[in-house]
């Protein structure tokens, strides 16, 4: 684990001997399957046709306000699971998350609702975040124009569904960014985008860290990385493998990627 020396500092997220595991359950069809599915219920084993994912394993880590926290690895390495799981949203099978505050999840895939306008779609995403309808109106330009989703035409007026995948998810990073977080975290979000957008997403982020949030960047982007955190945890078939400055861990991970 990584060492903070500061004496004062805040923990805002511990992880301690995380682990989560999935259940997936194999599709059942034909005669006497819902009696089966009922029996296996009632029994309460280990079902027949279910197949145990173990996407966390044994995690441990502290986090302190102020810090901006990458997290690399490969694909199905557990990232994305993590920050579900400090979220809550997702159960611990064993170990504890503890959070100090409110943790945010900011996804590219995060729901937003496609047949509403954008418009509406910064109102609703505003008031899920816990801002009053009051600070969504004061802060409803400043959102559209960090998107940049007007600079072609009136596409905030539009429904989200004519939006490209990069629009939508650039809005999605606006709407977040718009709130001071406790914990905010990023699943991908600088990924998408043209470096102008991403230079603004990287300078929200550094000033979400001075107003005392602490902030967690999943990408497999190094260069964002780089540009934005101090500290990364690499995660590697869900296990933490490294967790300490940016540049060490980076390398490491070069190293193993051969990249």
């Amino acid at each position: 684990m990584a060492e903070h020396n500061t004496e004062d500092a805040v923990p805002t997220v511990i992880a301690d001997e995380l682990h989560i595991v999935y259940r997936v359950h194999g599709a059942k069809t034909g005669k006497g399957s819902a009696t089966a599915a009922l029996s296996r219920i009632v029994k309460r084993g280990e079902e027949r046709g279910v197949r145990k994912v173990h996407a966390v394993k044994g995690v441990s880590f502290v986090a302190y306000r102020g810090e901006a926290i990458g997290l690399i690895g490969s694909n199905g390495s557990g990232k994305s699971t993590l920050l579900r799981a400090i979220a809550g949203l997702l159960p611990a099978e064993s170990g504890k998350v503890y959070t100090n505050g409110q943790p945010s999840l900011l996804g590219v895939n995060a729901a937003l609702m496609n047949d509403l306008t954008g418009e509406r779609n910064v109102i609703l995403g505003g008031l899920a975040m816990g801002m009053s309808r009051e600070e969504i109106r004061e802060r409803y330009q400043s959102i559209v124009d960090f998107s940049g989703i007007n600079e072609k035409g009136d596409f905030i007026t539009l429904p989200m569904r004519t939006y490209s995948s990069g629009m939508a998810a650039r809005l999605r990073f606006s709407i977040a960014a718009a709130k001071d977080h406790d914990v905010l975290m990023i699943d991908e979000a600088l990924a998408t985008g043209d470096r102008k957008f991403q230079k603004r997403s990287e300078e929200r982020i550094r000033e979400l860290r001075k107003e005392a949030g602490t902030v967690f960047l999943v990408s497999h982007n190094n260069k964002s990385i780089r540009d934005t955190c101090d500290r990364v945890l690499w995660l590697e078939r869900g296990e933490l493998r490294m967790d300490g400055p940016t540049e060490e861990v980076l390398k490491e991970y070069e190293k193993f990627t051969g990249k």
